[in-house]
């Protein structure tokens, strides 16, 4: 099968959409198929273009194995919602020249958000005379409204319309979780040409590791209880509540350390929020390289995943429960709804409520005072999951039987 993978995002950028597209088409290629990745220059997150890339409207280069195709995006990390709006434009339009420049395929899979690189999707479906299918990781405009990034009544109305139209016009719909997946049929699209494209985990590389003492003796964590955020610091994720929980037992549980690994928007008002609240039980590490982030794992007693308290959310699967759980690592999500659901049942993490701090703080103190048998089934429970229904090998059979 003849594949192309549009999508804003790619590495050497990190982050869910980027690993997915990454591992999903090497997968496939390691299958005999034939996948070519259509993005967007580096920009994301700090909005900066590489130099090696810079001066260029277009470039093809092998990633890994993988034919990729970039071309000119105007990158806007920080700014307002229209400069936001301008570089998700230029990426739309630019893409155009790849799409040319490109070989004949047999489908499109183009990855929302955001949700105007459908419009190139659907239009270069036309032109390579391929399927066309839309792979919705976020409800978009929904979820820019509920977050109050998006005000403008007019513009939302346009944005809707647009969303409508994709949504008609694809031949089939990819969800990132069974929330998304009931939303499009509820929107008409019939339930057979909707089926699931979660995120996933490389269970090859993330395995269960012993502690890495280089990493514990760097940070100062040696004998401690590590409880490790690891991803983007945004606002989406409310990680200003994990600070206060962890101000809470900072006193009462010294023994119990959190450990913040990435980058974000965010990261200077955490750093400002540590420091008024004296935080010496909070540790930001910085960004590493995915091929590091199974020593980081290994560190980390429990990992933490947190969401704002917004009813959108209650359908998310965020991407961080499974490189967590592959690597035998127990997860305390601060969430509600289908996640919530999936590592209750499956007994490999424990919910508190999301942006409360003090239920919070109850929970990694139950959690650190777990007995070594209960830690141990959980521990197992995480990678028996992963490796069953989170792998790359597992979803990407799914994908092949709903797009042959």
């Amino acid at each position: 099968m003849r594949v192309i993978y549009l999508c804003q995002h790619f590495p050497p950028e990190t982050g869910a959409p980027q690993i997915r597209v990454y591992e999903v088409s090497r997968e496939l290629i390691n299958r005999g198929h034939q996948v070519e990745v259509l993005t967007a220059f580096p920009h994301h997150p700090k909005g900066v273009i590489p130099e090696e890339y810079q001066g260029m409207f277009y470039k093809f280069e092998m990633w890994d194995g993988i034919p990729v195709h970039r071309s000119w995006i105007y990158p806007s990390p920080k700014g307002s919602f229209w400069k936001r709006l301008a570089s998700y434009f230029s990426f739309t339009f630019s893409a155009f020249y790849s799409i040319f420049k490109s070989k004949p395929t047999d489908v499109i899979i183009c990855n929302s958000p955001p949700l105007f690189l459908g419009i190139t999707g659907y239009l270069g479906a036309k032109i390579k005379r391929a399927k066309f299918v839309f792979n919705i990781a976020d409800i978009w405009p929904e979820s820019a409204v509920e977050l109050g990034i998006l005000k403008n009544k007019t513009f939302i109305k346009l944005a809707e319309k647009l969303e409508l139209f994709l949504y008609k016009k694809s031949w089939k719909i990819a969800t990132a979780t069974d929330g998304i997946k009931d939303y499009m049929v509820k929107k008409g699209k019939k339930e057979e040409d909707v089926f699931l494209l979660p995120n996933g985990v490389n269970t090859d590389t993330f395995i269960p590791l012993p502690k890495n003492q280089d990493i514990l003796d760097k940070t100062g964590l040696v004998g401690k209880k590590v409880f490790m955020y690891a991803g983007t610091l945004g606002y989406a994720q409310g990680l200003d509540s994990v600070l206060e929980a962890a101000a809470l037992i900072k006193d009462t549980h010294p023994d119990i350390h959190f450990l913040f690994v990435g980058d974000g928007q965010e990261r200077e008002k955490l750093l400002k929020m540590k420091d008024d609240l004296n935080l010496t039980n909070v540790t930001f590490y910085g960004s590493v390289p995915v091929s590091e982030m199974p020593k980081m794992f290994s560190v980390a007693d429990f990992s933490i995943v947190s969401l704002r308290n917004i009813e959108l959310f209650k359908g998310a699967r965020p991407s961080k429960i499974f490189p967590a759980i592959s690597t035998g690592t127990p997860v305390l999500y601060c969430g509600s709804g289908e996640s919530a659901s999936i590592l209750e049942e499956y007994n490999c993490g424990k919910i508190a409520e999301p942006e409360n701090p003090a239920a919070m703080a109850e929970m990694t103190i139950k959690l650190a005072e777990l007995g070594e048998a209960e830690y141990k089934q959980m521990r197992e429970n995480g990678r028996k999951l992963a490796i069953e229904q989170y792998s790359w090998k597992s979803i990407v059979d799914n994908l092949l039987e709903n797009i042959k």
